[in-house]
Parts: C-alpha cells; sequence; structure tokens
C-alpha cells in the first residue's frame, strides 16, 4: 500500500462547515486515474483545523467512495489521547492505514515522540505511516529515531521531505536512511518539486499534494521514475516547474487551493480562516500555468 503514487486530496470546506459534495467531486477524479493509495487528512486535508466528527465524516466519505483503491487517513493531534481516539475511529470505519505526525505546540523531545509511536503502533490493526513533516511540526528526526521506530509494531513507511535535487546527493540521503530501517518499511518522499528525484533515488512511494487534484500528471511521473526511465520521469516534473516553484513560494496548500476554485471544483473559499487562497498578481500567475497541467 505504502508504494507507488499517493494522492493527498483537499478537503473542502468554509467557516459553516466541509463542503462534502465538493470532497466526493476530488475522490471521483483521484479514483478514476487508479492511483495506488489515498492519503486523507494531511496536511493538505487541513486536519488540524477539524473537529473528531468532521474527521469521522470525512473518513467515512473516503471509505465509501474510494473505489477499491487503499485509503490512508491522518490522525495527527496535539495530544496522544486524541491520536488514539482518532485511530480508534478510522480504523472502524475501514481504513486500510493511518498517517501520523508528532504535532506539538510544545517542542517535543526524541523520547516522547518515540513515545507518542510506540503507543500508538500498539494498539493499531492497521499499518502506520510515519509523517516527517519539519516544516509545520518544526521536530527534527534524527535516522537513528527513524529506525527505532520503524521497528515498532504495525509502523510500515516514512514519508520523508524532499531530497537534495542533484540525483546522486539524494540516492545517498535515501541509502543513508534506508540503512537504518527494516526491509518491509517503505520510504516515500513528499514536497512536490522532490517527487520525481526522490522516486529515481530509490525511494518506494510518491506522497503527491498535485496528485489530489491532477491524479494523471503524477502518476505519468511515477510509473515512469518506478519503471526505471528516470529521464522521462524528470522531464515530466520539470515541466511543471513554474508550478513548483508557485509551491515553494506560496505553499502548496494555497496553490492547490486556488486551482480546485478556478477549475470549479470547489466553491470560493475553499480554505479554513485564517488561510486563504490566492489572489491579486499571484492568482493571475497561477493561471496561466493552468494550460500545462491541462496537456
Amino acid at each position: 500500500m505504502f508504494t507507488g503514487m499517493s494522492a493527498f486530496p483537499l478537503t473542502p470546506m468554509n467557516e459553516t462547515g466541509v463542503d462534502e459534495v465538493a470532497f466526493i467531486r476530488l475522490l471521483k477524479r483521484i479514483t478514476s486515474a487508479k492511483v495506488n493509495s489515498i492519503a486523507v487528512l494531511g496536511s493538505t486535508g487541513s486536519y488540524v483545523y477539524l473537529s473528531r466528527e468532521e474527521r469521522f465524516r470525512i473518513t467515512q466519505l473516503a471509505v465509501e467512495h474510494s473505489e477499491g483503491i487503499p485509503i490512508v487517513i491522518g490522525i495527527s493531534a496535539l495530544r496522544t489521547r486524541d491520536v488514539l481516539y482518532l485511530a480508534d475511529d478510522a480504523q472502524k470505519l475501514g481504513a486500510h492505514g493511518v498517517l501520523l505526525s508528532p504535532v506539538s505546540y510544545q517542542p517535543l523531545t526524541d523520547m516522547e515522540v518515540y513515545s507518542l509511536y510506540d503507543m500508538v503502533a500498539s494498539s493499531l490493526s492497521v499499518p502506520l505511516c510515519v509523517y516527517d513533516n519539519p516544516t509545520t511540526t518544526h521536530f527534527q528526526f534524527s535516522d537513528e529515531l527513524h529506525g527505532k521506530i520503524a521497528a515498532l509494531q504495525q509502523v510500515r513507511s516514512i514519508k520523508i521531505p524532499g531530497v537534495p535535487k542533484e540525483i546522486d546527493a539524494a540516492k545517498e540521503r535515501v541509502k543513508q536512511l534506508r540503512a537504518y530501517l527494516p526491509s518491509d518499511v517503505t520510504i516515500g518522499v513528499s514536497g512536490d518539486p522532490y517527487g520525481a528525484v526522490g522516486l529515481n533515488a530509490g525511494c518506494d512511494a510518491w506522497y503527491s499534494v498535485l496528485g489530489g487534484l491532477y491524479p494523471e500528471i503524477c502518476m505519468k511521473i511515477a510509473r515512469a521514475a518506478l519503471a526505471g526511465q528516470s529521464e522521462l520521469a524528470d522531464n515530466l516534473s520539470n515541466r511543471l516547474a513554474p508550478l513548483w516553484q508557485m509551491f515553494l513560494k506560496y505553499g502548496s496548500l494555497r496553490v492547490i487551493a486556488t486551482i480546485a476554485e478556478m477549475l470549479g471544483l470547489t466553491d470560493t473559499p475553499n480554505l479554513p480562516l485564517p488561510l486563504q487562497s490566492l489572489n491579486g498578481a499571484a492568482r493571475l500567475e497561477l493561471e496561466t500555468m493552468l494550460p500545462i497541467l491541462d496537456n
């Protein structure tokens, strides 16, 4: 399950609640592309802004409309107690796996993070993906800690930040981390500008934001890289370089939310305040890139 291209869809919402119709519309767009998995309630899914009840409903909808594609549910929360509640909800609703990052207001120690994963993993009957996202959590995993956590029951993948852009350095980074991991734990690259190079460098999966809106494009890149066609994967990714720059400048969530609005897939607004989609010159710049995505 934690291999290939995993699509991370937006959770469309406004201040009155989640737009279930728009969410189902996005799911249908993803399932039609036959992606390898769908990861709901990740950072792109705005999990941290949602109540347990809202997350329960989103999970329910994702499982119901999965069309047989494995569903991975984000269960991250500030308190371990709440993570355990969310894990229980996900399992009861039929999720195939869960995704967990060490979210905290107070800086966490290595011991505290290990304790979190130890407690959660021991409660699970489905596989767990470790979500290493220092941009949002401000926690830096060491390779040693990754190895210790990866040895826990039910841990089956690590979602790492973007690898170096230079292929030899990227291969070395993946090789370095893999040396600490059990053979049954996969490595998945995140940060869409690094998707192709990560797969070409030996990552097993690409955890993709763009895949939640343009899954066909991302599947082409993933298939090429995993088939050993590294040059083709690079060329397909490089065509999207202007979009990757927008991701890096404004954040992938804002960019994807804006595109979803432009395509009429969601209403405006579609993010939880105070977050907002792009406007002004940035929105106009993004609009010029849509033809690239349609070809």
